[in-house]
């Protein structure tokens, strides 16, 4: 029921003919960029691009999605080139992918085929693993149709009223609901182990930022910038599955947590959302979102919006749209000509130009991010005894120290304390609160 990977290190790479069908009226130039995103998807899964075709089409014919004529003509092509693999970039039906391998003698990959590849290979967790083949079986369940010899068969019945007992097909399609429902069980304790996760977190609540945004826009070299953390940061699609945490201390001492998600992609397979919920969870519990833009890609303003759209879609699943703080990045500046783009996109509220390569911007960063976090958790003004040496030090430790002076015996505090924190030691607060003005 599964297809061969496509990147598979330890052989030679598929030769792969890439495919960008269009609608007829459709901008030129817009194909054209999408293509350039599907050869990087190609290269991306391993695949060797030795040739691609941009088509533009008025109708889809349900049998092979290309007229027959459009047909021929890339079948020639594709033999001329020896292409072992064929990447549309447009969802197919089973019907057409089976119909298609078979007049181009290749095999057919759609656009989230590919995806879905690209994903198995790079998921290195447990988690990452079970959501990744989640999103192949909800795929495949789509695609099981009487397209194969193996699925005319049918097996002896066993049933009170007899008769041929199930079909191949039958079979197949039982053994898939059977399988998506235990990796949606596993899933299920995997949600339930980061709710734990997120619960020990609020004993101790710290300010949490996720960063988000289209894939290859820089997450990961931020991430690795504001946390000293190493995720492989790469000019790759898709480099980062599996969610990272980590502390990022802020320039006056108080410490937030950052979360490193996947990328999103423009039309992102709905396999892949439902499947890397458990994962996505962290943006929809997360205090602020970081919105990173690359801006080195002509198309980043059509990025920002398939973002999104994705977060749109993730919120909307939880009953309604939920209202969440975000401030958009506007990466890798330091690669930007054009003129005057700067200095409007400044303009724009809840927004940071920054590149996470140079570093540029990352220190106003941190202070923004400081400022949002200080925000966020009630401020108290102490007055504290210096012998209460240990106390002043749980502060420091436990929150962010905004003001410290020293007047005689006395030190003078102003300090923002997480809920949690506040509440042991409430009876602390409450003895040494400064009088008010």
């Amino acid at each position: 029921m599964s297809t061969r990977m496509l990147l598979d290190t330890a052989t030679p790479p598929d030769r792969a003919f890439l495919i960008q069908v269009t609608p007829a009226g459709r901008d030129r130039d817009y194909a054209l960029l999408l293509a350039a995103e599907l050869e990087h998807l190609a290269q991306g899964a391993g695949l060797q691009v030795v040739g691609s075709r941009l088509f533009s089409h008025r109708r889809v014919i349900p049998a092979t999605f290309l007229g027959s004529g459009l047909v021929n003509e890339l079948a020639e092509e594709v033999q001329a080139t020896q292409s072992a693999v064929v990447v549309f970039n447009s969802p197919l039906s089973a019907v057409q992918q089976r119909n298609l391998e078979v007049k181009l003698n290749a095999k057919v990959v759609d656009r989230t085929g590919l995806i879905l590849e690209i994903f198995a290979a790079r998921a290195r967790t447990r988690e990452g693993r079970l959501q990744v083949e989640l999103a192949s079986m909800l795929y495949q369940q789509s695609r099981l149709v009487r397209s194969w010899t193996h699925l005319e068969r049918q097996r002896g019945g066993v049933g009170m009223r007899g008769g041929p007992g199930e079909t191949q097909i039958e079979v197949d399609r039982r053994l898939l609901r059977e399988r998506v429902h235990q990796l949606k069980k596993q899933l299920t304790q995997v949600e339930q182990t980061r709710a734990l996760q997120r619960q020990a977190r609020r004993e101790v609540p710290l300010f949490t930022v996720a960063l988000v945004g289209y894939t290859n826009a820089g997450k990961s070299t931020l991430f690795n910038h504001l946390s000293g953390a190493h995720v492989e940061a790469v000019d790759r699609l898709f480099a980062t599955l599996d969610p990272t945490l980590r502390q990022v201390i802020l320039p006056g001492g108080g410490r937030i947590i950052l979360g490193d998600t996947v990328g999103f992609i423009r039309d992102l397979p709905h396999q892949l959302v439902a499947a890397f919920r458990a994962t996505l969870e962290e943006v929809l519990e997360a205090d602020l979102l970081l919105h990173i833009v690359d801006l080195a890609d002509p198309e980043w303003a059509d990025q920002e919006a398939a973002v999104m759209e994705v977060l749109r879609e993730l919120f909307q699943e939880r009953g309604g749209v939920v209202e969440k703080r975000m401030l958009t990045l506007f990466n890798k500046i330091d690669q930007v000509d054009a003129p005057g783009l700067l200095e409007r996109l400044r303009a724009r509220p809840d927004t940071h130009l920054l590149s996470a390569l140079t570093g540029e911007g990352i220190p106003e960063l941190l202070q923004i991010l400081e400022t949002q976090a200080n925000h966020s958790a009630p401020c108290f003004h102490l007055q504290l005894p210096v012998y209460e040496g240990a106390l002043l030090a749980r502060l420091i430790r436990e929150g962010c120290v905004l003001q410290k002076t020293e007047e005689g015996e006395t030190i003078h505090l102003v300090v923002t304390l997480p809920v949690a924190v506040a509440g042991r030691l409430r009876r602390e607060l409450e003895l040494f609160r400064a009088p008010a003005k």
